[in-house]
């Protein structure tokens, strides 16, 4: 009976559509936004020529190459007439009769939907689908296939059958970051579009009505299956004799998909980033971001900075990084055979060169796979005690006339409702400041920050790179590292290279980018800027090789003259840290679970300690 109510109900609103499209039409025409993006949308050429990003290492070697999207656009002449013929009789036979949208079309898909009481079948059109490649979502609704026939109506107006077929064929996406037929031509079958089978023809023009189904690299069979299906709509229209149909079904297919290097993913992930950052820093997205008045303008601002990413990427770049490939290597095979022997156990690290605070090893997880989600610089957690020589300790001895041999107290707190405690709930009468940080006593920690002043102490980290610390965050348990979202790998391991000498400069992978004629686009133009003096570097430095030597660092051991370190673990044993530096590297170190659970009973094999002496040590 529903079903029933719903068809009648659909049958009545078509004329009512239809009469209020002529309305419609002629109020958003009237529009003078609409009509502008609309004309700026059909005017759009076929998407360029992609060449790739090329990733050097710090000798000039090539380690990584990527397509953000590999493009071959070609002329309609250029594709072959079989080709086209696929497309026209699986997507839409009256393709150069109708006018942008197919009534019948989508009477069929309409009842469908009502059947299964549900958006399910779209009707499109290939003109519609253009549309919605170009700027309309691919949400089912009702309200936005609306939307989509006015813009296909429009689009037939303003251009040519052929010009919205090239497009089309143009645009489509083949998986794998492949759009065009011609470009998943050269990807998939390593030819040009007029070298293929009509065989190999039939088993690309597969792919765009699910990318993910037919996806040949890992779902060949259901490719191959599509490609029979194709190859038997021409039958059925008439298009292809059956003799022929089957031969072209049991030709062989044989993929030769365009090889990428792609070495160390974890490093080149990062770089990719990394670029992000810079060209938004040089083109003056980021503050335009960090400026947006609002959600929706601070996404329209992102949105147009992915787009200048693409298109910077699109024109051919080479990127030159401060990789060590081999430390990167070593780094990445030790880690990985640690974590192999404890079930979904991670970690994260990251490595800077002293001299030039340039990264020189990452490590994103274990078994890292390109793009995966990054652990040292997009997971945020605690940072714990590893927290305090940043925000408590350096502060103190650079506002205070406080000295490591000065007293404090290290027994019970309470600062309104908020009581710390020690590790294991001790209580200690006066201890000096430096036991208190070799052994990674809290309630001195916290009382020292009140000393320093909250605010005092959250201005003195502020010229460091830690994106997501907050104006809520200046409360007593920062002291602790207790923080409302926390920090990345990153973001410590960078903090940390200012006990070097007590001055700073971002660290970056990146070091130039230039362009296929070798002029230079981009490069970091940071200077290095005093954010703790000489004699507080040098106090700071001091305490955290105690925290080696008999501290809660003890077990670290690296071929370094000088070791520092300091130690962090969070509530229920979720995380455990280690930052620290060398005459050589500055590192941060972190262990956990994605999701995180206790991990008391693995705390004496110290893994993040071995991660350290490792990572840190100037032979890899």
């Amino acid at each position: 009976m529903r079903q029933g109510i719903g068809f009648l109900v659909i049958l009545l609103c078509f004329p009512i559509l239809w009469i209020l499209y002529s309305f419609i039409h002629t109020e958003v025409l009237s529009a003078a936004s609409f009509n502008s993006d609309l004309e700026r949308s059909i005017q759009l050429s076929n998407p360029t020529i992609t060449s790739p990003v090329v990733l050097l290492d710090n000798k000039g070697k090539l380690f990584s190459e990527d397509y953000i999207e590999w493009r071959e656009p070609l002329s309609l002449e250029e594709i072959p007439l079989f080709a086209q013929e696929l497309f026209l009789q699986s997507e839409d036979e009256e393709f150069y009769q109708h006018i942008g949208f197919n009534f019948t079309a989508i009477f069929r898909a309409v009842f469908a939907n009502a059947s299964a009481q549900q958006m399910e079948q779209g009707g499109s059109t290939i003109t519609q689908q253009l549309v919605r490649l170009r700027y309309l979502s691919t949400e089912k609704t009702y309200e936005r296939k609306l939307t989509e026939l006015l813009y296909a109506h429009e689009m037939e107006k303003q251009t040519s059958k052929e010009d919205i077929f090239t497009n089309y064929l143009n645009e489509i996406y083949f998986s794998n970051q492949v759009y065009g037929i011609g470009a998943a031509s050269t990807f998939y079958f390593g030819r040009s579009i007029d070298q293929l089978s009509e065989a190999e023809l039939a088993f690309i023009s597969a792919i765009p009505n699910n990318p993910t189904i037919y996806n040949p690299l890992t779902n060949f069979e259901a490719t191959k299956n599509r490609q029979e299906l194709l190859i038997d709509v021409l039958v059925k229209n008439g298009r292809l004799t059956v003799e022929r149909a089957n031969e072209i079904k049991q030709a062989p297919i044989k993929l030769v998909t365009k090889t990428k290097k792609q070495l160390y993913p974890a490093y080149s992930t990062f770089v990719l980033h990394e670029l992000e950052s810079l060209i938004a820093h040089k083109e003056g997205f980021k503050d335009k971001i960090a400026n947006a008045q609002n959600e929706q303008q601070r996404q329209f601002i992102e949105h147009e900075l992915k787009t200048r990413v693409d298109e910077v990427i699109s024109n051919g770049i080479t990127v030159h990084t401060a990789l060590d490939p081999l430390k990167q290597e070593d780094d990445e095979r030790y880690i990985n055979s640690l974590l192999s022997k404890k079930s979904n156990l991670q970690a994260a690290s990251v490595v800077i060169n002293n001299d030039t605070r340039e990264i020189v090893s990452i490590y994103g997880g274990k078994d890292y796979k390109k793009l995966d989600f990054h652990r040292a610089y997009q997971a945020i957690r605690q940072p714990g005690s590893a927290f305090k020589p940043l925000l408590v300790y350096a502060p103190l001895f650079e506002t205070t006339t406080y000295t490591p041999n000065s007293s404090i107290n290290a027994g019970k707190l309470c600062i309104g409702s908020y009581c710390p405690q020690n590790y294991g709930g001790a209580v200690y009468d006066y201890v000096t400041i430096q036991e208190a940080f070799r052994l990674s006593h809290n309630t001195p920690a916290v009382r020292l920050l009140d000393t320093v002043g909250i605010e005092n102490a959250f201005a003195r980290i502020s010229p460091f790179q830690f994106e997501n610390i907050e104006e809520k965050d200046h409360t007593y348990s920062a002291a602790l590292g207790g923080l409302t979202k926390g920090v990345t790998v990153l973001e410590m391991a960078d903090a940390y290279t200012s006990f070097i000498n007590g001055t700073y400069k971002p660290a970056r992978a990146i070091q130039k980018v230039v362009d296929k004629e070798g002029t230079v686009l981009y490069a970091w133009e940071d200077d290095f800027q005093e954010v703790w003096s000489y004699k507080t570097a040098q106090t700071m430095r001091g305490l955290l090789a105690q925290v080696v030597t008999n501290g809660t660092g003890k077990g670290i051991s690296v071929n370094s003259s000088y070791v520092g370190a300091k130690t962090g673990t969070t509530n229920e044993y979720y995380d455990y840290w280690l930052a620290g530096l060398t005459d050589t590297y500055t590192s941060a170190v972190w262990i956990g679970y994605d999701l995180p659970k206790n991990m008391k009973s693995i705390e004496s094999n110290k893994i993040h300690h071995r991660i350290f002496n490792r990572i840190m040590d100037k032979k890899n």
